[in-house]
């Protein structure tokens, strides 16, 4: 996926941080209400260029942010040069220490069958101490997907004052589509539209195949593996109701 490769720098112009606070204020309620105790520590895997982070660090002391992919971590140290960083993949990652909490934000959308979901449950719970707080955000359950287009992007502002200069600018459109509902996976296909500071635009392509399970699978998955979870909807002023929902728990004791 180039978005996490070669085009990682571009990052900060396609999702701005601070369009996460609402959201990220959400999450961290969430954990805070289902661990046991008040929460020191919490581990994000999947965490990519740390804009949940960006604001999770101001409600959580100690944060790890773990991503497999060494661009999308270099642009999160960036914005988060305070949190630590590992990379790492989420279905194999093995840190040897446990945490007050574990977040997996949209990059378990990544899971694209029951074996890696699992995977990356498990991964979940050998890092959640017992009484710690669990919470799953993947943009779809297979009950409330809906195929559809956003579009978005914006520009920096210009690094001097040369002549002639302009400041990088994106735009993008991103398209989710299913080509075989009955698989466990859908299509997300990316047109990006670049521009550099020299004022040249060139157009890239971008395909994200992503992984679809029902309510009741991903409870039976969490379950499985030992957590005790319930699915929560995600209540966003600017998101429409029953849009998307989430799975929150903890580890018992």
């Amino acid at each position: 996926m180039r978005l996490y490769s070669e085009l990682a720098e571009w990052w900060p112009l396609l999702d701005d941080p601070a369009d996460y606070a609402e959201e990220a204020g959400v999450y961290g309620d969430l954990l805070a209400e289902a661990c046991d105790a008040p929460i020191e520590s919490l581990l994000e895997l999947g965490a990519g260029g740390g804009n949940s982070a960006s604001h999770l660090k101001r409600q959580f002391r100690r944060l790890v942010l773990t991503d497999i992919s060494e661009d999308m971590l270099a642009v999160s140290r960036a914005l988060n040069p305070e949190c630590e960083h590992k990379v790492g993949d989420m279905r194999t990652l093995r840190l040897g220490r446990t945490f007050d909490a574990v977040f997996i934000h949209d990059a378990v959308c990544y899971m694209t069958t029951e074996a890696d979901l699992r995977r990356a449950i498990k991964t979940t719970w050998v890092h959640c101490r017992p009484g710690g707080a669990v919470l799953f955000a993947p943009d779809y359950v297979r009950e409330n997907f809906r195929a559809g287009e956003t579009t978005g992007g914006c520009d920096e502002h210009p690094s001097s004052e040369v002549a002639g200069e302009c400041g990088r600018g994106l735009r993008y459109l991103e398209w989710v589509w299913d080509p075989d509902p009955g698989d466990t996976e859908y299509v997300v296909d990316f047109a990006f539209l670049l521009r550099e500071r020299d004022g040249s635009v060139r157009a890239v392509q971008d395909r994200h195949v992503e992984g679809l399970f029902g309510r009741d699978r991903w409870l039976d998955l969490l379950a499985s593996v030992g957590f005790e979870v319930r699915n929560v909807p995600l209540v966003l002023s600017d998101v429409e109701p029953g849009r998307h929902e989430m799975f929150v728990g903890r580890r018992p004791r």
